[in-house]
């Protein structure tokens, strides 16, 4: 073995490939050539004096030797990373990179504010922000942490619970007006539901009334949508009744855009939660972010703290 051979950008480039499996993705990721990528992995290979990657003309995966080496090579870049970490600490200066994904709507409306927050108190971390309503793989995709609403059945990343997010039943004025304003479940059935397609079960309405008693109602109407933002307009525009989360049209609500209804009759909270990938969770940069997303979204309006 080579130990000459065996460094820190190479390491890199080989964790990228693994994770992603294709040289061509690691290559657009990093800003360089797919010849660069290719070398590197190369390289490593010959000074590690096995074969690390099986290369098909569809995908890249590991070879056995691979996945040991694999697994390695990621305690010794997030090491080497925390060292770098520490060093710049006794200066106080926390820097480097944080990447996030988030849904869109939530990451819109209320994260892009407190990323702002986060980087005026420091101005050396920069943050990369993916916003998309897919569930997707953040060791494949490079991402250090999530937010998410929902429940989530991810078990191998490290989840903190940070409260339930309260939804209410809305509509315009000017809808309410020409259709009249629901007074029962029941009469939602008559109105023009504004629905969303990602969300499971969003054709059925259930609602808990004062007394504790659950309705189940049929919700219906000629607007569908994947996107939060989406439904927001329709809202606005007095397109129908919608189920909204309190932090995507509290601005509405303030300036009387929107107005609930039914107020006596509460759907089921939506829980919010942070996913950290369990490697990075060491690094001072994202504990420092954990931290700080955790306080500042249990002040989002109608996003209830979870209990310590």
């Amino acid at each position: 073995m080579d130990k000459s051979g065996v460094t820190l950008e190479r390491l890199r480039s080989f964790v990228r490939v693994a994770e992603r499996s294709s040289l061509s993705a690691v290559a657009r990721e990093l800003g360089v050539g797919q010849s660069t990528i290719t070398r590197h992995v190369r390289e490593l290979e010959e000074a590690v004096g096995v074969p690390l990657l099986s290369r098909t003309t569809r995908r890249v995966t590991l070879t056995e030797e691979g996945s040991r080496y694999y697994a390695n090579s990621v305690q010794i870049l997030r090491l080497v990373e925390q060292a770098g970490d520490e060093a710049r600490g006794t200066r106080g200066a926390p820097a480097g990179t944080i990447r996030i994904s988030c849904t869109v709507a939530f990451g819109i409306r209320q994260v892009t504010r407190l990323i702002f927050a986060f980087q005026d108190q420091y101005p050396d971390i920069g943050i990369d922000l993916s916003l998309s309503d897919e569930r997707i793989d953040l060791v494949r995709e490079g991402v250090d942490l999530a937010l998410r609403l929902g429940p989530l059945t991810d078990s191998s990343m490290k989840l903190k619970s940070l409260g339930q997010s309260r939804r209410m039943l809305v509509a315009a004025p000017d809808y309410l007006a020409a259709r009249g304003r629901p007074v029962m479940p029941s009469d939602l059935s008559a109105h023009e539901g504004i629905r969303l397609s990602n969300v499971a079960g969003s054709d059925m309405l259930a609602l808990t009334g004062p007394d504790g008693e659950r309705h189940i109602v049929p919700f219906g109407g000629r607007f569908l949508s994947d996107h939060g933002l989406a439904a927001r307009e329709a809202l606005a525009a007095g397109r129908g009744v919608a189920p909204a989360h309190h932090w995507l049209v509290d601005d509405l609500l303030a300036h009387r855009r929107l107005e609930v209804i039914l107020p006596e009759y509460e759907l089921t909270p939506v829980p919010v939660s942070m996913l950290i990938v369990p490697e990075r969770s060491g690094i001072a940069r994202v504990r420092l972010l954990v931290d700080f997303l955790a306080e500042e979204i249990s002040r989002i309006p109608g996003i209830e703290k979870a209990r310590a």
